[in-house]
C-alpha cells in the first residue's frame, strides 16, 4: 500500500528508527577513520546528538507535527557532538523549521524541508568540504527534486533516494584524496545514510527499536544492522584565518528574520569575510566574522535593530608572551595537585569576575595542568569522547564571569564550542580555536589580567598558534596514508601539515623520530606528556635521549594520564 503523507506520530516513530538504526551500527562507523587510530568517534557523535533529540521526544504526549519537529530541532542542537553531530543536528535543524509550519508533510513539502536542511547545513560550516556528509545530503535533496515530478509516493521516493544517496556516497573517493588514496568512501556520509535506512525501515511496516537486541546476522529489515563494507569518515579541515579583523557584535532584532532577510544578512557577511557564526532566534541575532572592514559589518547589522555586546580586534596584533612561557609552565607542573570536586554554590552576578576559562581535556594529570593555569571548568572528553553542545551550555553556565575564553583542544570539538557560545546571551563567551591540547595550554600561558578582552584573545591565538603539535597511537587497521604504508599495531607519530610524521613498531623510536620531523632552527622547548599507559621511568628515559640530541632545547616532562595516546608532544 502507498504512502502519500506522513503525520506528527508517524513521523516520531520514523526518527526513532533512525536513531536506533545509528545506535546498532554505532561501533562500525567509529572504527572507520582516515587515520587508523582507537578512537574514531564518528558514529558515537551522531548516535549522542539524536539520543538527545530521542529523550526530548519521549516527553511529548499526543503532539502535533510542530512539536515534534520542535522537538528535534531542539533536542539535536543541544546534543551535538564532533563536526559530525554538529552537521547532522543543522540538518535536522534546517528540515524541522519547514515541518513545523505543516499540518502533515506529504513528498512536496519534505522536497521544501530537504532544500532547507542542505541550506542550513552549508552555512553552518565555515569552509564545506565536498566528499563528505554535506555532499550525501546535497546529493538526496536534488534526487529528491527530480523525482517528485514522477510521484508522490513517499515509500518509492524515499527507496530511491536512499539508493541515490548510496551512489553519491561511493563517489565521495573521488572529491577527497585522503579518501581515495585509502580506497574507501566518508563514514559521515554513511552515518546519514544508516539513519535514512533506519526511517525507511519503519516507513515500510517495522520499527528499528532502540532497545532490540537481536542475532546482528539477520537482516536489516529485521534489526537495523546493515552489511558493512570498509569506510571512513574525513572531517571538515575549518581552514586558517585570512582576514584581519575579529567582529563580533549582537543585534536585538526589530522584528524577527524571514528566511529571505536571513538568507540576505548571511550572503552579505560572506561577502565580506570567512569564520561566520550567525545564530537567530526571534529577538536576538548573535554574529562572529572575520572581515578587513568591520564598519561595513556593523553598518548592515543595523538595518535590523540595535546592536550590544560589540567587538572589534585586530587579529594581526603582534604580542610577545615568550619570555615567561618557559617559567610559568615548570610553576604549573609543580603546582598539580589532584583534589577531589566539590559540590558548587551558585554565585550571584554581582560578585562575578571579569574572566573566567574552560577547557576540553581527558587525564587526570592533563585535567590538574589546566586548573593550575587557572581553568575554572574542566569538560572532560576530547577525541575519544566529544563533549556535546549541551555540556559545553552547563559548564558556560557553571563559571562566574562576564567573559569566558573556551578552549576546546580539538578540531572535532570546535563546531559545538561554537554553537554554545552563540546560544549564550548572559555572557560573552570566545572560543579560542585550539585544535590540541598543547594549543589549549599555550593560550591560557598567553592571556594577561592586565589586556582587555580584544587583545588578549589576539594573544591567545597569537601562542597558540606557535606551537606545534603531536600525538603518538597506535594503529587499528591497515591502510596507506600520503604514501606511508601502516599496518595494524604499528606504532603512529600524528601531525603536521600532512597528518603523519613518523610509523614504525617501537614506541620509543617513532615518538622520537617525531620530534625529530617537529624540529625548527627557532625550536626552544620540548614537551611531552606521557600517557595513562606509559611508565614514569620509560618516559623520563625517553626526554633524557632527548635533552641529549636537542642540548640546546630545554626538554620538559609532564604526567598527563591521558588514555589512547601515550605522548602528546609539542615543540616551539
Amino acid at each position: 500500500m502507498a504512502t502519500y503523507r506522513i503525520e506528527a506520530d508517524q513521523l516520531l516513530k520514523l526518527f526513532l528508527s533512525g536513531a536506533a538504526a545509528l545506535e546498532a551500527n554505532k561501533t562500525w562507523i567509529n572504527d572507520l577513520n582516515v587515520f587508523p587510530v582507537p578512537d574514531g568517534d564518528t558514529g558515537t557523535n551522531m548516535t549522542m546528538t539524536v539520543t538527545t533529540a530521542v529523550k526530548e521526544l519521549k516527553k511529548l504526549d499526543h503532539p502535533d507535527l510542530e512539536a515534534v519537529a520542535k522537538a528535534i530541532a531542539f533536542g539535536s542542537l543541544r546534543g551535538a557532538r564532533g563536526n559530525s553531530g554538529v552537521i547532522l543536528s543543522q540538518l535536522l535543524r534546517g528540515f524541522c523549521k519547514v515541518s513545523q509550519e505543516k499540518e502533515y508533510l506529504d513528498a512536496e513539502s519534505i522536497n521544501e524541508a530537504m532544500k532547507k536542511a542542505v541550506e542550513t547545513a552549508y552555512k553552518a560550516v565555515m569552509k564545506p568540504k565536498e566528499g563528505t556528509i554535506l555532499t550525501v545530503a546535497r546529493g538526496m535533496a536534488e534526487f529528491w527534486a527530480e523525482q517528485v515530478k514522477e510521484t508522490a509516493n513517499l515509500e518509492s521516493l524515499m527507496n530511491a533516494t536512499i539508493t541515490h544517496g548510496d551512489e553519491v556516497l561511493e563517489k565521495t573517493p573521488e572529491l577527497l584524496p585522503v579518501l581515495k588514496e585509502a580506497g574507501v568512501v566518508d563514514s559521515g556520509g554513511q552515518g546519514l545514510i544508516v539513519f535514512l535506512k533506519g526511517a525507511y525501515s519503519c516507513l515500510m511496516g517495522h520499527e528499528v527499536s532502540l532497545d532490540e537486541e537481536q542475532d546482528k546476522k539477520d537482516s536489516f529489515l529485521k534489526n537495523g544492522v546493515i552489511e558493512h563494507e570498509d569506510i571512513i569518515f574525513n572531517e571538515a579541515n575549518l581552514g586558517e584565518i585570512v582576514f584581519g579583523y575579529c567582529t563580533e557584535f549582537m543585534i536585538h532584532l526589530d522584528e524577527p528574520f524571514t528566511d529571505e532577510s536571513e538568507t540576505a544578512f548571511r550572503a552579505f557577511l560572506e561577502g565580506l569575510g570567512d569564520s561566520i557564526v550567525m545564530v537567530a532566534d526571534e529577538e536576538i541575532c548573535r554574529v562572529h566574522v572575520h572581515t578587513n572592514d568591520p564598519g561595513n559589518a556593523i553598518q548592515e547589522a543595523l538595518h535590523y535593530g540595535p546592536l550590544t555586546n560589540l567587538k572589534i580586534e585586530n587579529m594581526r596584533f603582534q604580542n610577545d608572551a615568550q619570555k615567561r612561557r618557559n617559567s610559568e609552565r615548570r610553576a604549573a607542573a609543580e603546582k598539580v595537585v589532584f583534589t577531589p570536586k566539590k559540590e558548587k554554590t551558585e554565585i550571584p552576578e554581582s560578585e562575578w569576575k571579569d574572566y573566567g576559562f574552560i577547557a576540553t581535556a581527558a587525564g587526570n594529570g592533563l585535567v590538574e595542568i589546566f586548573k593550575s593555569l587557572g581553568v575554572n571548568e574542566i569538560v572532560e572528553g576530547g577525541q575519544t569522547m566529544n563533549p556535546s553542545t549541551d555540556d559545553m551550555l552547563n559548564a558556560i553556565k557553571r563559571v562566574p564571569a562576564h567573559t569566558i575564553f573556551l578552549m576546546p583542544n580539538n578540531k572535532n570539538i570546535i563546531l559545538a564550542a561554537q554553537q554554545a557560545a552563540g546560544l549564550t546571551t548572559d555572557k560573552k563567551v570566545v572560543v579560542i580555536p585550539s585544535t590540541t591540547i598543547p594549543e589549549g595550554i599555550s593560550a591560557m600561558l598567553g592571556f594577561s589580567q592586565d589586556q582587555d578582552v580584544r587583545d588578549n584573545e589576539c594573544i591567545m591565538r597569537q601562542t597558540m598558534e606557535s606551537v606545534q603539535s603531536a600525538e603518538v597511537t597506535y594503529s587499528v587497521r591497515s591502510t596507506t596514508i600520503n604514501g606511508m604504508k601502516i599496518r595494524k599495531g604499528d606504532i603512529m607519530g600524528l601531525g603536521g601539515p600532512n597528518g603523519l610524521y613518523a610509523v614504525g613498531k617501537k614506541l620509543e623510536e617513532v615518538t622520537e623520530a617525531t620530534v625529530d620531523a617537529m624540529m625548527h632552527e627557532d625550536a626552544a622547548v620540548i614537551s611531552l606528556y606521557y600517557g595513562a599507559d606509559v611508565a614514569e621511568a620509560d618516559a623520563q628515559k625517553l626526554a633524557d635521549a632527548l635533552t641529549e640530541k636537542y642540548p640546546q632545547c630545554d626538554v620538559e616532562l609532564y604526567s598527563g594520564a591521558q588514555p589512547i595516546y601515550y605522548y602528546i608532544i609539542s615543540v616551539e
